[in-house]
């Protein structure tokens, strides 16, 4: 059936909101050409949207240029802030940015082993209130929060999981209460992908795994575009196959055992002094990085070059093999990005050595590639849910400058 005329609005509105966000600012003329509607049309779109205080000029086109077919119009992007959160184990880390994604302050705050649930989120949560509060006035819309561990596919809530810190459940729960925006939680390997899918190693593949390698190991699945989380949100938990070379099996309560007892941070370190490669220099060498020692040590044998760095990184490759080679078996997906600090600093490099070695494992064609942002891909993928749901919110057909309840 043919559109009413306010849905016709509602969706000529939405259409030109994302071009601007994507390809802003533009002239009315550049949206007439973008949308192909007539210019009365793009006229009133436009009002409507300086009315809703969703756009506003920002300057003209061209320096000879005057008049209202010269002014260039651009996204209100301060007139909600977003947050992003990676949670690790140790650590939290906070970006705070405007509807475009521009960022306006950031900061880290470590978080010891000893320190208590409660007191770790409110170290936590009042981490996120000071970086709000320096980037601005503006209120925070929504807020993506990425952490390790499972998250329910129904409630979306961080499940309790062994071997995680308590405090990660808290700290959701005290957000999700104290906070006047939307909070929402996705598995930090899952925010990865998305941020190389759009930002990163991925931007031209659709479907592709990444493998993220850190501190822990996890895999994210991308089918058609799209993230697969899985029956239980628990696709991509690579770190309990069940692969040769380990000395026993994992359990339902622990992966040692499994994949990550030959690729997690601790497994790559012993494998780097094996063969006489440091995890970290003298005098904390390196320390500016941050990065896991796994990550160093990679680093460490690409400079050095020699024999036994080889040797360190071949044995390397053979494990990552190991586990690419099951996930490759069961769905093909074309492409695997080496994502994570270590991804990162293996590079193509690493990404070579196991691509060669997959290929003698496989008959199925895989293109290895190193992920582009490293450990930063958490935060990137939490903003860009953050930036969308309060795009989404904020810029809603039919309902323009509609807020939060």
């Amino acid at each position: 059936m043919p559109a009413s005329p306010s849905t016709a609005r509602a969706i000529n509105d939405r259409l030109a909101l994302r071009l601007l966000q994507q390809d802003g600012p533009l002239t009315a003329t550049q949206l007439k050409t973008l949308t192909g509607l007539s210019r009365p049309t793009v006229a009133d779109l436009v009002d409507r949207l300086q009315e809703a205080g969703l756009v506003r000029v920002v300057g003209e086109s061209g320096s000879d240029r005057r008049g209202p077919n010269a002014r260039l119009y651009g996204i209100v992007a301060d007139r909600a802030h977003l947050a992003a959160l990676d949670v690790r184990t140790d650590s939290v880390a906070v970006v705070v940015a405007d509807l475009l994604g521009a960022t306006l302050a950031e900061a880290t705050l470590p978080i010891g082993s000893d320190t208590g649930t409660q007191s770790a989120v409110e170290r936590a949560v009042a981490l996120l209130e000071r970086t709000a509060r320096s980037a601005g006035t503006a209120p925070l819309h929504s807020v993506g929060v990425g952490a390790p561990g499972l998250i329910d596919p129904v409630s979306g809530e961080l499940r309790d999981t062994t071997g995680l810190p308590a405090w990660h459940r808290g700290l959701v729960r005290e957000l999700q209460q104290r906070l006047p925006a939307t909070v929402l939680v996705e598995n930090e390997t899952n925010l990865a992908a998305v941020a190389e899918h759009r930002l990163g190693a991925a931007l031209d593949r659709d479907t592709f795994v990444l493998l993220w390698l850190g501190h822990g190991i996890g895999a994210a699945v991308m089918l058609d575009g799209k993230l697969r989380r899985g029956a239980s949100g628990g696709a991509g938990e690579i770190g309990f196959l069940p692969v040769p070379g380990t000395t026993g099996v994992p359990s339902a309560l622990n992966c040692d055992g499994g994949f990550h007892s030959l690729v997690g941070s601790v497994a790559v370190c012993e494998l780097a002094a094996d063969h006489g490669i440091k995890a970290r220099g003298p005098a904390g060498e390196g320390a500016q990085e941050q990065d896991p020692a796994a990550a160093f040590a990679v680093r460490a044998a690409l400079a050095d070059g020699g024999p036994d760095a080889e040797a360190f990184l071949a044995a390397l490759a053979d494990r990552l093999a190991l586990g690419a080679a099951s996930v490759v078996a069961v769905l093909d997906p074309g492409c695997l990005v080496l994502a994570g600090e270590v991804g990162r600093a293996g590079g193509d490099a690493l990404a070579a050595r196991v691509e060669e070695r997959l290929a003698r494992m496989s008959p199925l064609r895989t293109e290895v590639r190193a992920g582009t942002l490293g450990g930063g891909a958490v935060l990137r993928g939490a903003l860009l849910s953050a930036r969308e749901a309060a795009q989404d919110a904020l810029f809603a057909p039919g309902g323009a400058g509609g807020e939060r309840a």
